[in-house]
């Protein structure tokens, strides 16, 4: 899926990422490590953290839906494998940890699987 598709107006929306998961948004906001107050204004939604957060998780999950074959399929994978190396803990929980940086590397050298 094109990062594009997440976007509304230039901007990383919940609910479009949480559509096209088949989610909620609160849900999105959860798995990003953001409270669910800053999906419900909006002006919380533009601030430069909540993007930057929405886009690396777009991006995470980007990257890896080659592989797994679908949006769906790299967001389960997201929330629940853990990833080798990294003492059992997924993607999502190293995401939430502020390891964002640390999952984007395991999937660049192919070692999320």
């Amino acid at each position: 899926m094109s990062l594009a598709q997440y976007a509304d107006g230039g901007l990383f929306s919940p609910q479009k990422i949480a559509d096209a998961l088949c989610t909620t948004s609160e849900e999105i906001a959860r798995t990003a490590g953001l409270g669910k107050d800053v999906i419900q204004r909006k002006d919380r939604i533009r601030c430069d953290k909540t993007q930057r957060r929405l886009r690396e998780v777009a991006e995470i999950l980007n990257k890896v839906e080659p592989h797994f074959g679908s949006a769906l399929m790299a967001y389960a994978w997201y929330r629940s494998e853990p990833l080798p190396g990294f003492s059992g803990q997924t993607a999502m929980q190293l995401f939430r940890d502020g390891r964002a940086d640390d999952v984007l590397d395991a999937v660049d050298a192919g070692t999320h699987t």
